[in-house]
């Protein structure tokens, strides 16, 4: 606990605007609010530098596509018909969907594991392949509202908690202990909107 205070008290100051605006997002997306898009705008702008200043340029490249995705998710959320009369109401997807998902993202994480095992020193090629590779799709289901994005999150969080603690990176790791807790929060808020949302469809 002394070691991630020490951290965390002698983090800059734009690495803890990025860290207080990536949970603002988060907190913000559980509550359906449209401005956790602006908050994940000014945290991946940040991280961007940041990774790329310190030669992390995947990691750099992945903030580009959050930044595009957080543009296009404050469009989704903002424009959701022609007329901009219809908000974007929290939607369900079949199991059958989220399994074909699911298979499809696990093909592809095993290739991308397979290709950073053979030609770079990466550690856990396939399970950090697979937590990327997971949470680029998961972001869009976040712009689409989808209701199960909160459950590849809890996942994905809980994965990423375990590779960052086999790093001794426990700031980390202890940050995304707070996701998983908000990712199980977004869940229940989502879907008790969504089942009410439902109930008022079906009563008119």
């Amino acid at each position: 606990m002394t070691e991630i205070w020490q951290y965390f008290t002698g983090m800059p100051f734009w690495e803890w605007l990025a860290v207080i605006s990536a949970l603002l997002y988060v907190i913000l997306a559980a509550q359906e609010n449209i401005w956790c898009w602006p908050a994940a705008l000014v945290s991946t702008v940040i991280y961007t530098v940041i990774f790329y200043d310190v030669y992390l340029w995947m990691d750099s490249v992945l903030q580009v596509y959050y930044c595009a995705m957080a543009l296009y998710g404050w469009y989704c959320w903002q424009n959701f018909s022609e007329t901009k009369q219809q908000a974007l109401k929290i939607q369900s997807w079949s199991w059958q969907t989220h399994l074909f998902i699911v298979t499809a993202l696990s093909v592809i994480s095993l290739i991308v594991g397979e290709l950073m095992a053979r030609f770079t020193p990466t550690d856990f090629p396939y399970l950090d392949s697979a937590t990327t590779v997971f949470a680029v799709f998961s972001t869009y289901l976040v712009t689409k509202k989808v209701v199960e994005n909160w459950l590849y999150w809890i996942v994905i969080d809980a994965v990423s908690i375990y590779l960052y603690l086999a790093k001794d990176l426990q700031a980390t790791a202890a940050l995304f202990v707070i996701y998983v807790v908000i990712a199980i929060y977004g869940y229940i808020q989502w879907i008790t909107r969504y089942h009410r949302n439902n109930a008022i469809l079906q009563a008119n």
